[in-house]
């Protein structure tokens, strides 16, 4: 007598993985109301999604809200959600490297006042564009704040300035 193979992927999902993939659909549309309506038009969201979104901006009952969210996510069944997770995901790491390119300027000015004048013609090298003598007044300043612990003001203008020879 032969017995049935049983194979677990061939159930319906259970009950507990539906509701967390509704509760993932719904927190997917809400995450959507921190996004421009200039994206929700990029994304091609339907009509009734945008307009609940919209509607939603302007609950401000706690129970409305909590009916808002659950209609959002029934409409999300409705999308496909990987376009709005890879739009989700692009910001983040355009975030990430917004964040990166800012401590790496930071690092440039800490060098640059804790270091001799060679961090500064490597910088030159790196960044041609910036003003040399402009550039080693900003240093020397943030230098001289620094050993009299005076606020640093002219640091922060050294940061400023890099900032704006990395655009």
């Amino acid at each position: 007598m032969e017995q049935d193979e049983f194979d677990p992927a061939d159930l319906p999902p259970s009950k507990t993985r539906r509701k967390k993939d509704a509760d993932a659909l719904q927190q997917l549309g809400t995450d959507l109301l921190e996004l421009p309506e200039t994206d929700w038009v990029k994304l091609s969201l339907p009509d009734s999604l945008i307009d609940a979104l919209r509607e939603m901006k302007r609950i401000h009952s706690r129970s409305a809200l909590k009916r808002q969210r659950q209609f959002i996510g029934r409409l999300m069944r409705d999308v496909d959600p990987e376009p709005v997770q890879q739009h989700f995901e692009q910001l983040r790491q355009k975030t990430r490297q917004q964040v990166q390119a800012h401590h790496a300027l930071e690092e440039w000015r800490d060098r640059m006042i804790g270091e001799d004048d060679s961090v500064v013609e490597a910088y030159l090298q790196e960044y041609g564009n910036a003003d040399r003598q402009h550039l080693r007044q900003l240093v020397r300043q943030a230098r001289k704040e620094r050993d009299q612990s005076k606020p640093p003001k002219s640091a922060r203008a050294l940061f400023r300035y890099l900032r704006e020879m990395a655009k």
